[in-house]
């Protein structure tokens, strides 16, 4: 016994006071290295690694240990090691990504972006759903039969954008077809104006088609699809003519083709060209009508979006913002109207949170990915884009946006679990909206994440080892000392019970042990 004793103070009093520097030094940089990786990890993908590693890893390994029956043994080995995946995948998978109804023109606007700049402002991800829409809309299983139709179907699926351009040039050749026009004028086209010229083109030859499948439709089950396609060509050309007037400055030309074309095709619902006709007509000021639209979309058994709860939340700011005042409102509280402004705005940042930012220009906006994903921070950067000269022609409305939009936080301090006037906030929104937004944005996420255990552990590992080192190096013989007296208290329990298990065997036995 006395032999250990004597070995463990000859072993403290041989380390010098390099060996507790190096020490301290090498433990505060491994705990910098890890901290920084736990860091990177968590910016990245929003979870820390060594939690994640723990639940995919560890747990499975614990729980496989349990006192279930046996019965049980199986579902519940496999539940536990599959659920978390599972969850996320369903989660996901929940999360239905929109086309974008006032998306941009690739090669008047995205492309000229990237020329000036050097930036994608679009992903591989957006760009590809918006192939697999394209197909959608402009193809049919009778395409084969017309060969424009033939090699529009294959430029369509056609990844690289100059042979897509150079197929809609060699359709033109055969005939005139109103899907080459379409893809010339988003992807070829440099200007507006140009891109105009190319729509009227294919909106005459659209035409042609779509008289003659219609009188056509009710043969056959394929003159049925041809006409489902010509009438989407239809209505995609004439919507894209109308967003060219308006970009051309000619609003009320623009919302005089809305309304025909809403009029037209009543039931076409997917294009959203409500959200066109509301932001035009608030172009206009004219918002008399903006309200009929919203009396007829804003109805509790239709979808709703950004547009429709902020456009509605700008309407009642528009009546009380010219005059409010947070000091005069405390003095003598919210009148009616003021209190049916704040619900609407709450209702709207409950709806989606990311918006405010933007329209208070407290984050800088980019250029609108051509989907959304709803109540995003794509959809929020889509709305923002074009909404946000709205809010600063209404005097004091993004005052009263400033004073009240952070209160409805406090009606739902668990969004994730339960919502106030909405089904609550979907967990996916993160992972969609950067696949769905540019590398170089900071894609905004709602509710903000705590900072996980093992980033503060680390950090804070790093920091105490780091001052140990500093100590150590400054004050050599006191931090010696400080570091003897430590161990010494730690191996004090052990030296405890070495003396009770000595006095509690006999010496001849306890001799032969410490020989052993």
């Amino acid at each position: 016994m006395f032999g250990t004793e004597s070995s463990l103070s000859m072993f403290l009093n041989t380390l010098t006071p390099k060996f507790y520097v190096a020490l301290t030094g090498t433990s505060s940089l491994i705990s910098g290295l890890i901290l920084i990786f736990e860091w990177w990890y968590f910016r990245k993908y929003g979870t820390s690694f060594i939690e994640q590693v723990s639940v995919s890893h560890l747990r499975p390994l614990l729980g496989g240990v349990d006192t279930a029956t046996p019965n049980n043994n199986s579902s519940s080995s496999s539940s536990s090691s599959n659920g978390e995946t599972d969850s996320s995948r369903q989660s996901v998978s929940e999360c239905k990504v929109w086309r974008n109804p006032l998306n941009l023109f690739r090669g008047a606007e995205y492309n000229r972006y990237t020329w000036v700049t050097g930036r994608e402002p679009l992903t591989y991800y957006d760009m590809n759903l918006s192939a697999q829409d394209h197909q959608t809309f402009f193809t049919c299983d009778s395409d084969h039969l017309r060969p424009a139709d033939a090699i529009m179907q294959k430029a369509w699926r056609e990844r690289n954008p100059q042979a897509r351009i150079t197929a809609a040039h060699e359709a033109l050749e055969l005939e005139d077809c109103a899907t080459a026009y379409i893809l010339l004028a988003e992807e070829e086209a440099t200007t507006i104006m140009e891109a105009e010229r190319l729509f009227k083109q294919a909106l005459k030859a659209g035409e042609l088609c779509y008289r003659r499948s219609q009188s056509l439709q009710h043969h056959s089950t394929q003159y049925e699809a041809q006409h489902r396609r010509d009438t989407n060509v239809l209505v995609y050309v004439k919507r894209r003519l109308a967003m060219c007037s308006r970009k051309l400055g000619r609003t009320r030309e623009a919302v005089k083709m809305m309304r025909d074309l809403m009029k037209e095709f009543p039931l076409l619902s997917m294009f959203n060209i409500h959200e066109n006709l509301l932001e035009s007509l608030l172009e206009l000021q004219n918002y008399a009508d903006v309200q009929a639209v919203l009396a007829k979309y804003d109805d509790i058994s239709l979808p709703k979006s950004a547009t429709i709860c902020y456009t509605a939340a700008l309407l009642k700011a528009r009546a009380v913002s010219d005059k409010f005042s947070p000091e005069a409102a405390s003095r003598r509280g919210l009148s009616t109207a003021e209190m049916n402004a704040v619900e609407a705005i709450h209702r709207a940042v409950e709806f989606n949170p990311h918006v405010p930012k933007y329209l208070l220009e407290m984050k800088s906006l980019i250029l609108p990915p051509e989907h959304i994903l709803k109540r995003g921070d794509s959809e929020a950067i889509a709305y923002a884009f074009f909404h946000l000269q709205h809010w600063k022609r209404v005097e004091g409305a993004l005052n009263l946006l400033h004073c009240t939009w952070e209160g409805t936080f406090r009606m739902i301090p668990y969004p994730l679990e339960k919502g106030h006037l909405f089904y609550p906030y979907p967990i996916c929104t993160e992972t969609a909206d950067r696949e769905l937004l540019p590398m170089f944005h900071e894609v905004s996420v709602y509710p903000k994440k705590e900072l996980p255990f093992f980033i503060l552990f680390t950090a804070g590992l790093c920091s105490f080892t780091a001052m140990l080192a500093l100590l150590t190096h400054q004050f050599p013989e006191l931090m010696g000392v400080f570091a003897k007296a430590f161990l010494s208290t730690l191996f004090a329990p052990l030296n405890f019970i070495m003396e009770k298990v000595e006095s509690i065997l006999p010496s001849s036995l306890w001799h032969q042990l410490t020989r052993i």
